[in-house]
């Protein structure tokens, strides 16, 4: 006998459905608690399946009930709401939506990441991120409101930049704020600090994020953060499902016998890897090489925030096909990814090699090796750009009309 029970989950309480025999009982409510979930798991059949939809708390609440059940199934709460909307809503309801779509085999569910910690991991480190950059942005606020010009140094907030900083005209009560916005830095530096040396120790002898450190722009960060949310790359038959995984792909409105309209991109999918996607573009788009091209040829067109867009999901498709090959980027730069390398290791607590010039981790420090690996990469950004220019060439004029249904910016 079948059974299939959904539960509504909120955060203290669940409402519950029985699925049985194509009827459904209302079960009443149980709380979100460890203790509350493991009673209720004793009352149920090891045949039974669950059924909740993801939420923030989902994850505890399978791996809770997941020892006394056939299986525990998160279903995707975007397209359950497309499949049975209904105009009364409660949470009854919506229990009842869930056990029912299950038996029937319609139910949408997601994937189960077995990556859970790194993305727990990349996803705080994120927030860190993004709390320094606003501290940042608040001592930068105060300065323009006082008219104070810009830092000559390069960096405000390094020894140098917080003399020049501290000698500065302001009142008072803007100095005491600027003070705390600098405490809060330095806080924030150390958690930075210990979450990039967690996700080095994860990272330092996993295969897929050291390939992905092969392609210019691409550091740890970025690479852990890629990987921990795709997980598996097989779950991707195609690198047009990975860039829509990323929500990188652009809207596409049709109707009738009128023409495609590409909009923006979607931004459905995993935010914090199409944020440092975005990144890694910015910082591939500065350095010599075909991505550096690719940017300069979108951004003439369409400008650089789109161009900046456009190589992020170039480096997406990069990213599906060199971890489906087993291959590493073929335009990589050896000196510059020992450098990524050794500071991986640093990040991870490695010792210091303190008097050795000879390992390949200090290759970038010699400028002569740098100066001919630049030269290969301007060279091959040369290539790319005839190849660019011999294809257009060859293009029917039907395509000259929708350079963006090839192009894929």
């Amino acid at each position: 006998m079948r059974r299939v029970i959904g539960i509504d989950i909120h955060r203290t309480f669940g409402d519950v459905v029985f699925w049985e025999d194509g009827r459904l009982r209302h079960a009443g409510r149980i709380d979100m608690t460890r203790t509350a979930l493991e009673g209720f798991g004793k009352i149920l059949l090891a045949s039974d399946e669950v059924v909740v939809e993801a939420t923030a708390n989902s994850m505890a609440v399978s791996r809770v009930l997941a020892p006394f059940v056939a299986r525990v199934i998160i279903a995707n709460p975007l397209q359950v709401k497309a499949i049975a909307q209904a105009h009364v809503k409660t949470d009854k309801i919506d229990a009842g939506t869930l056990a029912s779509l299950q038996a029937a085999g319609y139910l949408p569910q997601i994937w189960t990441p077995e990556t859970e910690r790194q993305r727990r991991m990349v996803a705080r480190r994120y927030q860190v991120v993004r709390h320094r950059t606003r501290l940042k942005n608040e001592v930068h606020s105060i300065l323009h409101a006082h008219l104070i010009p810009k830092c000559p140094h390069a960096d405000l907030f390094n020894g140098r930049g917080r003399a020049w900083l501290a000698a500065q005209p302001l009142p008072d009560d803007e100095r005491a704020a600027i003070d705390r916005h600098v405490r809060e830095l330095d806080r924030v530096a150390e958690d930075l600090a210990l979450l990039d040396r967690e996700i080095a120790q994860d990272a330092i002898d996993d295969s897929a994020v050291n390939r992905l450190m092969t392609i210019t722009g691409v550091n740890l960060a970025v690479a852990a953060g890629i990987m921990a949310a795709i997980g598996d790359i097989s779950r991707f038959n195609s690198p047009q499902k990975l860039v829509s995984y990323f929500g990188l792909n652009p809207r596409v409105r049709q109707s009738g016998l009128g023409a495609a309209h590409h909009d923006r991109i979607s931004k459905v999918g995993r935010s914090h890897a199409r944020a440092m996607l975005v990144e890694a573009a910015w910082a591939a788009a500065k350095a010599a090489g075909p991505l550096h091209a690719f940017f300069v040829r979108i951004r003439a067109r369409r400008g650089h925030q789109i161009a900046a867009v456009a190589v992020a999901r170039k480096l997406t498709v990069l990213c599906w096909h060199l971890l489906t090959k087993h291959e590493d980027y073929l335009w990589a730069r050896p000196a510059l990814v020992a450098n990524k390398t050794r500071a991986m290791q640093l990040q991870a607590g490695h010792p210091q090699q303190k008097g050795n010039r000879r390992g390949p981790a200090y290759a970038y420090n010699s400028k002569a090796l740098r100066d001919r690996e630049m030269v290969i990469a301007a060279r091959a950004e040369r290539n790319y750009e005839q190849f660019v220019s011999q294809w257009k060439a060859r293009r029917p004029s039907s395509l000259l009309k929708n350079p963006l249904a090839t192009e894929g910016a």
